[in-house]
């Protein structure tokens, strides 16, 4: 009989005493975990792990109710998620035992939009088994009919633009915010105010996937442009839109025609899987329900639903209490009161320093950030200097071009007639070019932002420094487009996480992306998403725990950082991150750094995966801590009296994520590290907008709001441990902020 690993590992588990039970669970669990990952010095793939457990004897074993339990549904959902090795017998067993657990996992494996894969043929194979499952297939095969239409309407319309360049579609992607994005950012009506608009989020999202499709696509060549093919490609697509000559080439409206039916086209779709198929394999607030070839939604849980939404605005509030924090330490610094840069631009200044420092306190704070970071290239890049260099660029956009184009757009009520004033008056004026997209070579770029790296320490700013800064935001469609081309996985970057779009020679910029976006989530996705393997990333997560500890000591708790229980016959706890104990509470602490999601899939995955594992984590580690608690060293460590006083042990996740809030893994409670540090800090009133930012305020007035805050702790009686251990399980940092109270039960 040939080896199988996870045989091997349950044989090792009950000789060590284990029971059948207990092994077989831990067998699943590091199969979840990606476990074994080396077999010797080679590396095991994922599809022969897969190929590996699921033909191994262990699975086989497992009674059919257990499969009921999550680490089992969780790994039956990955089986139905590949397509490398079957298990007929097991699927036809639960299929009639259990067809509610089958029917959970192909709904979150994703099935519904792999009707190629092995297990599609597989599931209606067994439909017959249980009209769960019948039911199930005709709903999947209603899914599969509307999205291979979708999908068919897109490359019709996608054929129409086969013949631009990835630079000439920004051109049509540009002309098109400027006509239905930028108007809406800017609070200026459009000529056809009866159209419905995709939102901001939709329109980048399409325009994303409509610029990989293109960098999949496009001939190597066209992904190293130089001045000369841009000033081509503007002669030919730009310039007769906005430049109208009858001697010169003729305008393409019929691309511009073409362009915006793609955009609803991958907008439908984009709204097709996200609202449709994502929302049936991940929302359990709503389940879909058949009427012969049609289905509907059906809401049954909205307590879910509004769960999901309270999360949105809690990044809100959030944003808002970092730039209060920014605000504040603002007015206290050498900064406040002297004009920034030139008196007509200080106000802008003002507000681009102020939101950098913004960024900058969440990064170091939340995440761990140091004052350098590490570009792609390897050159390190002064942080503060890198965030305050993107927001200058906001201001820039927004000031110069989409707030001009609005007062044009409003005299000449016409699109192409405002975008041809903006660039006429910047041509005039002497400026940079003022069209719908901006692009410059890498020298030209560099020397526009060396006035930004100046600082105390270097008065003429830095050419080395502003080149860093540059390749930190860059996006490099030359090797995107080289990866997509030969299949290669890996990360790629939204617009907005890396808005120096580099083709060859030539940088491109997107004023209505860099204009109106968050550059606060662009920087720490830029650092925890597509960075989130740098060499720093480990160190940060080290900063996080030290610094999160000394917020701890401040408030009179003893620590341990960073401890290492010894082993047992039975398991190897690991390093506990941070122990906490005051006023006969003890709290164990597991920390997670990740970044910022928008999609219920990532959500979910993220609960599954990273929480869950984390909830493992805890079981072993709080374990460890009871059992020091009794070695009197490690009870004067902590300051306790060596087991004479009755202790609360609670063991936590923490996590920089909100996904999940206030729920529990492996029994263990989930909280964000943003939500215990406002509770450590006692400055929740933050999260309530006391000088009305939203309300329009910001600049001078709003930091005289911000002088003598009225301060609403959460302590009246003075903090305690227990007292603090409340606020957070009963989420009273979001009490008073509408909208964002969290039910507890």
């Amino acid at each position: 009989m040939p080896f199988n690993v996870y045989d091997a590992a349950f044989e090792r588990m009950q000789a060590s005493g284990r029971a059948p039970e207990d092994a077989q669970r831990l067998v699943f669990e590091d199969y979840l975990d990606g476990k074994p990952r080396l077999r010797g010095k080679k590396k095991i793939s994922k599809a022969e792990r897969d190929e590996t457990f699921w033909s191994s004897a262990v699975v086989c074993a497992v009674p059919t109710e257990r499969w009921a339990a999550e680490p089992f549904t969780l790994a039956l959902v990955r089986y139905f998620s590949q397509d490398r090795v079957a298990n007929i017998p097991l699927l036809s067993r639960l299929a009639q035992s259990l067809p509610d657990t089958v029917c959970y996992a192909v709904r979150r494996s994703g099935l519904v939009l792999r009707s190629t894969s092995p297990r599609f043929a597989e599931l209606a194979g067994v439909a017959e088994l249980a009209p769960e499952i019948a039911e199930l297939c005709r709903v999947l095969e209603i899914f599969e009919a509307a999205h291979q239409l979708r999908i068919a309407e897109l490359e019709k319309s996608r054929a129409r633009l086969s013949e631009l360049t990835p630079f000439e579609l920004l051109i049509y992607a540009s002309l098109h915010a400027f006509h239905t994005l930028v108007p809406r950012s800017v609070g200026t009506t459009t000529l056809d105010e009866g159209d419905e608009y995709p939102s901001d989020q939709e329109f980048w999202d399409a325009v994303t996937d409509l610029v990989r499709w293109k960098l999949a696509t496009a001939p190597e060549h066209t992904l190293r442009v130089s001045e000369t093919d841009a000033a081509r490609s503007i002669g030919k697509h730009l310039s007769p839109l906005i430049f109208p000559s009858s001697s010169g080439s003729q305008p393409r409206h019929d691309i511009v025609e073409a362009f915006a039916l793609v955009m609803a086209d991958q907008v439908e779709l984009n709204g097709f899987l996200s609202r449709s198929a994502e929302a049936f394999c991940y929302d359990d607030a709503i389940r879909f329900v058949r009427h012969d070839y049609r289905l509907e939604i059906e809401q049954i849980n909205p307590d879910l639903r509004a769960a999901w939404s309270r999360d949105g605005r809690k990044l809100d509030c959030l944003h808002l209490y970092w730039l209060y924090r920014a605000m504040d330490t603002f007015a206290s610094s050498e900064k406040a009161g002297k004009i920034i840069g030139r008196p007509e631009n200080h106000e802008a200044n003002q507000s681009a320093y102020i939101a950098a420092m913004r960024t900058h306190l969440r990064l170091t704070e939340v995440y761990g950030v140091d004052e350098t970071v590490t570009a792609d290239t390897g050159e390190q890049v002064h942080l503060f200097t890198a965030l305050l260099s993107l927001e200058l660029m906001s201001a820039f956009f927004q000031r110069d071009f989409l707030l001009v184009f609005a007062g044009h757009l409003e005299d000449s009520r016409n699109t192409l007639a405002a975008l041809s004033r903006l660039a006429f008056f910047g041509l005039a004026d002497g400026l940079q070019n003022r069209f719908p997209l901006t692009w410059s070579d890498r020298s030209e770029k560099i020397a526009k932002i060396l006035g930004w790296t100046v600082r105390d320490d270097c008065p003429n700013g830095s050419l080395q420094m502003a080149a860093a800064i540059l390749d930190f935001w860059t996006s490099d469609w030359g090797q995107l487009g080289k990866r997509m081309r030969e299949g290669g996985g890996g990360l790629q970057p939204e617009l907005f996480e890396r808005p120096v779009l580099k083709l060859g020679s030539l940088l491109v910029q997107l004023p209505w992306v860099v204009g109106v976006q968050n550059n606060s989530s662009a920087a720490i996705n830029n650092l925890r998403r597509l960075g989130a393997r740098r060499d720093e990333a480990r160190q940060e997560t080290q900063r996080i725990e030290e610094r999160l500890g000394q917020l701890f000591e401040s408030r009179g708790f003893r620590i341990v950082l960073n401890w290492t229980p010894p082993p047992t016959d039975s398991e190897v706890p690991g390093e506990v991150d941070l122990v906490c104990a005051r006023d006969g509470v003890v709290l164990v602490l597991e920390l997670k750094s990740t970044y910022l999601r928008r999609s219920s899939r990532d959500a979910w995955l993220h609960s599954t995966t990273t929480l869950r594992k984390a909830g493992i984590q805890l079981r072993r580690k709080v374990a460890a801590v009871q059992r020091a608690l009794t070695d009197i060293q490690f009870s004067e460590m902590l300051a306790l009296n060596g087991g004479e006083e009755e202790l609360c042990i609670q063991g936590w996740i923490v996590d920089t994520s909100i996904e999940c809030d206030h729920q529990r893994f492996e029994g263990f409670f989930k909280v964000s590290l943003e939500e215990v540090l406002i509770a450590l800090r006692d400055d929740s009133y933050l999260l309530q907008d006391p000088a009305g930012l939203l309300r329009g305020k910001f600049g001078e007035s709003a930091l005289a709001d911000m002088e003598d805050p009225v301060s609403k702790s959460l302590y009246p009686e003075g903090f305690s441990a227990p007292r603090f251990v409340e606020v957070i399980e009963r989420a009273e940092v979001w009490k008073g902020v509408d909208g964002c109270w969290a039910t507890v039960s």
